[in-house]
């Protein structure tokens, strides 16, 4: 099966599967949203465009619905799992939010990207 993913470095992957972390910040926006199934790929090594762009290691940890975006307020530090407050960034709400197991390993990518699973390793818990 093919779905739409997100990498986020861990362990932020772990906080949003556990209901912790419901925005998550970023400088850009999705051409489209909302956004309904997006799988959450946790990665272990920070991605960035002039340097490590993929991580092959990546895991699945959750499925979320990307209700909105929206400009990030301080309001939102503690929804996002920050300590400090930035002008500028996104909030991403994230919502629906369910664990997923998938035991492989799946690559991790800048922005919004598509990854195929198998769908008979592909376990998806009830939000």
């Amino acid at each position: 099966m093919t779905f739409s993913a997100l990498s986020v470095l861990a362990p932020a992957g772990d906080w949003i599967r556990a209901g912790r972390k419901a925005i998550e910040v970023r400088r850009w926006s999705p051409e489209k949203w909302p956004l309904r199934n997006l799988l959450i790929v946790q990665n272990s090594n920070r991605l960035s465009c002039d340097g490590l762009t993929s991580d092959p290691d990546g895991k699945v940890v959750a499925m979320v619905d990307v209700a909105m975006v929206r400009p990030w307020q301080k309001d939102d530090l503690v929804a996002s799992v920050s300590d400090i407050f930035e002008e500028g960034w996104l909030a991403w709400e994230l919502q629906n939010i369910r664990p997923v197991d998938y035991p492989l390993p799946v690559s991790a990518c800048r922005k919004i990207y598509e990854v195929e699973l198998e769908q008979k390793y592909l376990q998806i818990k009830k939000a």
